[in-house]
């Protein structure tokens, strides 16, 4: 770079040259006027680099490739992934294990070394064939459903693994059909991101963790980001994004923005189950049939917009595609293998009232679940006489299998009970990573949320008085955290369920599970 001296030492042209150094005590204010003149187009720019330096913008773009009737959307998938591939871009292909299946059927080789030169993720092993997962999973308790999920999905997971040659990273339910006991199901086949759309669940607008996975869920930006029908919205989108890009550049460390397709609706101009499955129907597959065909037109047309969306989100600065692992990394869960000292359990029983809530702390955020077992052992250690070892938080524990009984008034329990409880809830915690639906006080059942807020309200006497109380009260308390689960009916309802389906029980499953929800933080950029 040229950069103005007193003296040119240089011979390499200099646009500085063409000043002369005036005479007199002015001149080097006129001088420094003149350089910071010519010079602040390049401060500017210095200073809006550093800017997206500093608050990238994530995409984490994924296409469910899901239709296994319809031929033409192998091609469809295999062209998507090669444009995505030349432009130095890896996205999300969330497979269906059928899908891959069919793909191995058809010996469409080309399609699987298309597709595995991205990330690999699971989206159900039928997808659209009739039981769904919320129709399977809403009649059945908590245990069952968990075990359910895995004996009719871990199949088609595993088929995934073996045809692309590497286990998926991620998992997204097919259309709305979203139930809690496949996250506990999906932790335990070591899936760690659960990548969707939808408003089952949601926190702010932003990632998340639920059932022990990172969530890129119910992200408002997504269906704004989405293609009209006619695929004649470009414009509009290009405007959405740039709107959405300015927001987070300009945040502290950035944000995600998350994008979604199906290689099918490139070439039909109606989701391929809508035509074979809608309204429960479940033809064998002899009867199966494809959407209707889009013209040639548009079929090109729908691709160019696909392209020329991808290079005009890439020619943002700051802007990085991410996959779904990528995501895991920059939204790591600092609570999870954290040595708790006293100090900090301490301020962590502080925060605890009786709206029982995640967490935020400046190095990590806890669940209601985590606060809980966290909390549920530095009362048993210090019984013990071993309260001033460090607490490691393990894994977050489950929310309670069954609705909790209610506690109408306040109990005056004898600490001696209380004790016992604490060391029972310890071992239930340990034993079955989840939270226990009623904790027993002597003959008392007791919500698990009165019992958290009672124990805070311990460790802060035990601070004070240096010793337990002779007995304590345990008052009534609420899941406040279970209001980010919504309790609209309308959110199970997709065209492929039978008319008149309903999922209240999944419903107060998925409240139940809000023990384990708390904001995902992204890290620094790398």
């Amino acid at each position: 770079m040229c950069r103005p001296t007193f003296e040119q030492s240089t011979t390499k042209p200099c646009p500085w040259k063409r000043f002369r150094f005036p005479e007199g005590k002015t001149s080097a204010l006129v001088y420094l006027f003149a350089a910071l003149m010519l010079a602040g187009p390049w401060f500017l720019r210095v200073g809006r680099s550093e800017e997206h330096a500093k608050s990238p913008v994530y995409v984490i773009l994924w296409l469910d490739t899901e239709d296994y009737i319809s031929p033409p959307s192998d091609d469809s998938a295999k062209r998507l992934a090669e444009f995505l591939t030349q432009q130095g871009i890896r996205a999300t292909f969330k497979v269906v294990g059928e899908k891959a299946r069919t793909l191995e059927r058809r010996g469409r080789q080309d399609v699987i070394r298309a597709l595995t030169r991205h990330e690999i993720g699971y989206h159900s092993n039928f997808h659209s064939r009739h039981p769904i997962v919320e129709e399977y999973e809403e009649p059945i308790d908590w245990n069952d459903g968990v075990r359910e999920f895995t004996r009719r999905e871990r199949s088609g997971f595993d088929d995934v693994a073996r045809i692309f040659g590497r286990p998926p990273s991620c998992y997204g339910q097919p259309g709305a059909a979203w139930a809690p006991q496949a996250f506990a199901a999906l932790k335990q086949w070591g899936v760690r991101v659960y990548l969707d759309d939808g408003d089952h669940v949601g926190l702010d607008g932003k990632p998340f963790w639920y059932g022990g996975l990172l969530n890129i869920f119910n992200l408002p930006e997504t269906n704004r980001l989405r293609p009209d029908p006619d695929w004649t919205n470009l414009n509009q989108v290009k405007a959405n994004f740039q709107q959405f890009y300015s927001r987070l550049s300009s945040e502290e460390k950035g944000g995600i923005i998350s994008i979604y397709y199906h290689p099918w609706e490139f070439i039909y101009r109606q989701p391929w189950d809508f035509s074979n499955f809608a309204d429960g129907a479940n033809p064998p597959p002899a009867a199966w049939k494809p959407s209707p065909v889009r013209s040639p037109e548009v079929i090109e047309s729908a691709f160019q917009y696909f392209e020329d969306f991808i290079k005009y989100i890439k020619s943002h600065p700051g802007v990085e595609f991410i996959t779904a692992t990528q995501a895991s990394v920059l939204y790591q869960d600092t609570a999870r293998g954290h040595d708790f000292s006293p100090a900090e359990l301490t301020d962590i029983a502080a925060k605890v009232d009786t709206e029982v809530s995640f967490q935020t702390h400046d190095e990590y955020t806890l669940a209601p679940s985590e606060v809980l077992d966290l909390l549920s052992h530095f009362v048993a250690r210090e019984a013990q006489g071993k309260g001033q070892e460090q607490g490691v938080l393990k894994d977050t524990p489950a929310g309670p299998s069954e609705h909790p009984v209610e506690l109408q008034e306040s109990i005056l329990v004898p600490w001696d009970q209380f004790l016992t409880a604490v060391f029972d809830v310890t071992d239930f915690v340990e034993r079955n990573s989840q939270v226990p639906s009623v904790v027993w006080v002597g003959s008392r059942a007791v919500p698990p949320e009165s019992y958290l807020v009672t124990l805070a309200h311990v460790i802060h006497d035990m601070q004070v008085r240096g010793a337990p109380p002779d007995s304590v009260m345990v008052a009534p308390a609420h899941l406040a955290a279970s209001r980010y689960v919504s309790s609209d009916p309308a959110v199970w309802y997709w065209p492929v369920n039978p008319i008149g389906f309903r999922a209240p029980h999944l419903s107060a499953l998925a409240k139940l599970q809000a023990w384990t929800l708390k904001p995902a933080r992204l890290g620094r950029p790398r």
